[in-house]
């Protein structure tokens, strides 16, 4: 009994005899154990016999010990040679098994979770602690939350290539994330789809585009807000997707026998990457610029638009102004990229650094790097995509051209119109793509 009493000293910080809520969910964000409030709910509900919203140590007793005759069997599983405690090879047997393969350096980052005297193995007492912090029902949603620690999404326009090995690029080990994935980005891209709408006006006309919001709502109601949003949700996770799909297979080649990749190769994956994905879902970021410009039934939803602009303009006239758009993803993609990265990178050599707060810091960050070296070029792109119909904007051949005349228009400011509501809204994006994957990856896992 003397580790429970160990443990439970350990996680009573302010040494009153208990264990509050903020104490269980500060030592699971520690070890990034997500979901941390619905995790520490399902505790206390179950072993808080007084209801008081803290544990005393016979509560807390009683929970260990469930966690001990539940896991026992599966520590001796997982302890492949029988030698009293978990290796590296254990935990990449355990991976293999389950269809997984995960690289050693993953490996070790699992057992430095667990591991309290850097042994690099995890004998009995620490693997108990970790799953009494980690409560996990059973060993596929103990592996979830580990592999959970490597992915943050910054929520504005696509999610972080995840740093995956070379097996892992398997679509099929993506399913049940892709998915989650793309039902959260969905949520946080409707939600936040009136912001994204004042974005895109703000860079077409400046500071006219509150007015003509308002007048907008009178005439078009409520929902005019949301115009556009269904195709911007149609091309979010798909270019996501396959953005992150790209960079992993080009990682894998670049990589080698090295156990990461240095800024300059995270820079150059990034640009490929992301230029190529935009390439393909470019037409639909087009459909979106339109439906948001135009008044409220000009056009007879996404179809619609696109039949009419193929009637009335070309083909061509769905890639208009791509190429600003490509110049404004290769540094937005690769700064990007290469930023986030290079960041996640540094905070795996310290658990501490993996609290909710400190990741969405991290890739907030990535993001306002991103868009402080390309948002001008992003401004001229949108102010192509709408010169075939809005006659405020100029007609400009080639992007700098475009740069000249947003300069003659507005001066140096005018190339960062609506980079505030850039950022306003990346805010709550990530927030809810970061809250809901988690939750809806939980879902799916026990549904399908």
């Amino acid at each position: 009994m003397d580790h429970f009493r160990g443990l439970f000293d350990k996680l009573d910080k302010n040494k009153d005899g208990f264990i509050s809520t903020e104490e269980l969910q500060s030592e699971m964000r520690r070890i990034g154990v997500e979901p941390v409030c619905e995790k520490v709910q399902a505790i206390m509900s179950s072993y808080d016999q007084n209801e008081d919203g803290r544990l005393s140590y016979q509560e807390f007793l009683i929970y260990m010990m469930d966690k001990e005759k539940k896991w026992k069997i599966d520590f001796h599983a997982l302890d492949r040679n029988k030698c009293g405690s978990i290796d590296l090879e254990d935990i990449m047997s355990l991976f293999k098994e389950l269809g997984l393969v995960i690289s050693k350096p993953n490996a070790k980052r699992i057992i430095q979770m667990m591991d309290e005297d850097n042994s690099m193995t995890v004998d009995w007492e620490e693997f108990l602690q970790h799953v009494i912090i980690n409560p996990a029902e059973n060993i596929g949603e103990l592996i979830s939350s580990w592999k959970h620690n490597l992915v943050f999404d910054v929520g504005e326009s696509r999610s972080m290539p995840v740093e995956l090995t070379q097996q892992e690029t398997d679509l099929s080990i993506w399913g049940n994330f892709i998915l989650a994935a793309g039902l959260a980005d969905a949520v946080s891209r409707t939600v936040t789809a009136p912001i994204d709408l004042l974005k895109t006006r703000l860079q077409v006309f400046g500071s006219k585009a509150v007015s003509l919001g308002f007048r907008e709502l009178q005439t078009g109601g409520f929902r005019s807000l949301w115009q556009g949003n269904a195709v911007n949700v149609l091309k979010g996770t798909p270019q996501s997707t396959l953005q992150c799909f790209i960079y992993a297979q080009m990682r894998m080649y670049t990589l080698g026998e090295r156990d990461s990749l240095s800024v300059h190769q995270r820079f150059g994956l990034g640009c490929v990457s992301g230029a190529v994905a935009h390439a393909v879902f470019y037409p639909l970021e087009v459909l979106k610029v339109r439906l948001n410009l135009q008044p409220a039934g000009t056009y007879n939803g996404v179809l619609g638009c696109a039949r009419l602009i193929y009637q009335n303009e070309s083909v061509s006239a769905f890639y208009r102004g791509f190429k600003p758009s490509i110049l404004c993803m290769i540094p937005y993609a690769g700064v990007e990229c290469a930023v986030h990265q290079s960041i996640m990178s540094w905070a795996k050599q310290d658990p501490e650094h993996f609290s909710d707060s400190k990741l969405f810091l991290f890739s907030f960050a990535a993001f306002a790097s991103g868009q402080a070296t390309s948002y001008p070029l992003a401004v001229i792109r949108t102010h192509q995509q709408a010169q075939a119909f809005c006659s405020s904007s100029q007609k400009p051949t080639d992007a700098l051209q475009g740069l000249f005349g947003i300069y003659e228009k507005y001066g140096v400011r005018g190339f960062y119109n609506g980079m505030g509501a850039s950022f306003l809204r990346a805010v709550p994006c990530a927030l809810l793509n970061y809250t809901l994957t988690s939750k809806f990856e939980t879902l799916l896992s026990s549904l399908l």
